[in-house]
């Protein structure tokens, strides 16, 4: 069977701006990778990781780079030494699996093991500001039953607690986690993660710069800590072993599904919990996403709710996403 494999960027309107302590966004560059099989195509999506210097069109040419082994008969496990991590690799190993479910007649799920999916709780992010705006955001989505608070703003960890308190008076029964976005180096993060949990707080994602994660030894924290920035894939799972509770599955970072099922294994194996994030995404990149979901503590799958996502995308209602259609992927 020849094989033939495609790849561009698409462009997706934010909705309003999307704001972390890194910068703002008014659209997001997605990857798009198709590979053909017979009468069959397999797509996947990815979103370049920009703090790790990748741009759209760097993650294209990584892609389209790998054309010949596709053509060859390359899998996903070939994928795995051939290249690195990343928005390219993940783009490629979901357009791989989604062919692969379609020339079995089968859904991915069923290829996974995993038993059939049902709707799921999914975080919905508040976008940093000023806590005025921030509780302003909070009171539109105050019937959401679990928030996601950008915080690393102006203030350092007091204006984060100040951001905090404002959700909290505006969204009163909701749940909440926080992503710190490695803003609290050097602070006192006992005495910050002790304040949050007053407010409710359930976890705190990456509060110190990755690489810098030796700043949490003997920290005890009132809120359990979650790695993001910090943890990539299994080769990076060790640096954060006894400094954090849980880990932040990203497919974009771990690079596809097929090493995000692996992590998912290894990080159970050493006891930690497990959330399933997301980069800015349509619902096709959103979608292998949702099977990582599937196994962990936490979802944050709301990407497709931040821009103006792709036709026939993922379907939310209320709190939950549901799980990918075939003919959105696999």
């Amino acid at each position: 069977m020849v094989r033939n494999l495609v790849a561009r960027v698409e462009r997706f309107p934010v909705r309003g701006v999307f704001t972390i302590a890194r910068g703002a966004k008014t659209h997001v560059d997605v990857v798009v990778a198709e590979v053909t099989g017979g009468a069959h195509l397999g797509r996947g999506e990815g979103t370049a990781i920009y703090y790790h210097g990748e741009t759209a069109t760097t993650v294209v040419g990584q892609i389209l780079a790998q054309g010949d082994a596709v053509a060859a008969g390359a899998t996903r496990a070939d994928l795995l030494t051939l290249m690195g991590p990343g928005a390219a690799r993940n783009a490629l190993d979901a357009a791989l699996w989604d062919l692969e479910a379609k020339l079995a007649g089968r859904r991915v799920w069923q290829l996974l093991g995993l038993p059939a999916p049902r709707p799921m709780l999914t975080a919905y992010t508040i976008s940093l500001a000023d806590p005025g705006a921030m509780a302003a955001a909070a009171g539109v989505a105050k019937a959401r039953e679990l928030l996601k608070i950008k915080l690393g703003g102006d203030g350092g960890p007091d204006g984060d607690i100040e951001r905090v308190a404002a959700v909290r008076a505006a969204a009163p029964d909701a749940r909440l986690i926080v992503d710190a976005n490695e803003a609290w180096g050097g602070t006192d993060i006992a005495r910050t993660a002790a304040a949050l949990a007053l407010l409710g707080v359930e976890l705190i994602e990456q509060p110190v710069p990755a690489g810098q994660d030796a700043l949490l030894d003997g920290v005890r924290s009132a809120v359990p800590l979650a790695a993001d920035e910090s943890c990539h894939d299994r080769a990076t799972l060790g640096e954060i072993i006894g400094r954090y509770s849980h880990i932040n599955i990203k497919l974009d970072k771990a690079g596809g599904l097929t090493e995000a099922m692996a992590l998912v294994h290894a990080a159970r194996t050493r006891g930690l919990g497990i959330m399933t994030g997301c980069m800015l995404s349509t619902s096709l990149g959103i979608a292998p996403a949702f099977y990582v979901a599937m196994q962990g503590q936490y979802a944050d799958l709301d990407g497709p709710l931040l821009i103006e996502d792709r036709a026939g995308g993922l379907r939310f209602e209320d709190s939950d996403v549901w799980p990918p259609e075939a003919e959105l992927w696999g």
